[in-house]
């Protein structure tokens, strides 16, 4: 079985931390969201699998090369323009050949990856299997429709106005060669894509042999800032005790208390607090009384002086000098939060594009 992980798209919800690289390289628990695909893909038992990029695709190449560090043989196929999923597994049609397939969303995470699709698939019946879950706003995801049975499928349709159930549709789906044909004639959307879930409906109408299972675990689709923070969480929540190895130095008038990963070089100085889960990446500077509180993720190169951070992500080399407390923030890469030694009567900012300030 081959493996697709899809990683176009222009993350426009995400900005202004998309304007300048890929979503998918945005950091969970300090690693590219991408890598959770990579490695629930391995898991279940890919040895093969097709990076699909789009217009953003710097760093990605770079960064997964040829697929071996995750165990997997890894090619690259340019979709362009992103024209609905449906459209990348066309642009993968010669890839992908007769075999079944897992084609996974590149910012989805599950807690327990994809091998539910494969124990389904083990029994013989599906010419494709389909994760459900149920969500508060289903109108937001493809949504699936069952029957009284709990399993026959009634509906399935692509964000309905007016949804006919709460189960929404994951982005990652199983399917067999019978896909292919399906999508070959396939019609663009009222959005102007090839939506997977109308070749999921066509494909079930020609076969009835599409089925869905409902996954239990955490899913997130990281489609908005809050989403990002929410999966950090549920990652760090879900990490085992190996993860959490202290490798850097710690002050013995330093407090670090429940699951913390600190990373080679950090230094995590005297009368500063650590409480997990936290992890901390490599050449990390915690201090001055700095606190780092639960859930949250800070990136290699970084320095934190004074400052309180609870549940925020802390990208790559950002510098924090502030007695400030910070929640619920996502600080991108080479950013600098400092404080005025003067204090006029007015604020000044540069804002990018798309950026949130709250006061």
């Amino acid at each position: 079985m081959k493996g697709l992980l899809l990683a176009g798209g222009h993350g426009t919800r995400l900005r202004p931390l998309t304007f300048t690289g890929n979503k998918h390289m945005l950091p969970i628990a300090n690693r590219p969201m991408l890598f959770y695909g990579l490695e629930h893909l391995h898991d279940a038992g890919v040895t093969e699998v097709a990076v699909i990029l789009g217009p953003l695709k710097e760093g990605i190449a770079e960064q997964i090369g040829d697929g071996s560090a995750f165990g997997l043989k890894v090619t690259y196929i340019i979709q362009g323009e992103p024209k609905g999923l449906a459209h990348a597994v066309y642009c993968a049609r010669d890839f992908l050949g007769d075999e079944p397939f897992l084609m996974y969303l590149g910012d989805n995470l599950l807690e327990h990856g994809a091998r539910p699709y494969l124990e389904r698939f083990a029994k013989g019946d599906a010419s494709a299997v389909v994760g459900a879950v149920p969500v508060k706003e289903p109108f937001h995801y493809g949504v699936v429709e069952l029957g009284p049975d709990g399993t026959s499928i009634v509906s399935i349709e692509e964000k309905p106005k007016k949804p006919k159930s709460n189960l929404a549709l994951i982005g990652v789906y199983l399917f067999t060669p019978a896909i292919h044909d399906i999508i070959k004639d396939l019609k663009p959307s009222a959005r102007g894509e090839l939506e997977i879930t109308d070749a999921i409906w066509a494909l079930h109408k020609a076969t009835k042999k599409v089925r869905v299972i409902k996954l239990e675990g955490w899913w997130k689709d990281t489609g908005q800032p809050a989403d990002l923070l929410e999966a950090n969480e549920r990652v760090l929540a879900s990490r085992p005790k190996s993860f959490f190895q202290i490798l850097g130095e710690v002050d013995t008038k330093a407090r670090v208390s429940g699951h913390v990963a600190i990373g080679k070089g950090s230094v995590i100085g005297p009368d500063t607090t650590v409480r997990g889960p936290v992890v901390i990446g490599q050449n990390v500077s915690i201090k001055d009384g700095a606190y780092i509180g639960p859930y949250t993720a800070v990136g290699d190169g970084s320095t934190v002086r004074r400052a309180e951070v609870d549940r925020s992500i802390l990208m790559e080399n950002v510098d924090i000098d502030s007695p400030h407390r910070i929640v619920d923030s996502i600080i991108g890469r080479s950013a600098k939060i400092s404080e005025r030694t003067h204090h006029p009567s007015g604020q000044s900012f540069i804002i990018g594009d798309a950026s949130q300030v709250h006061l």
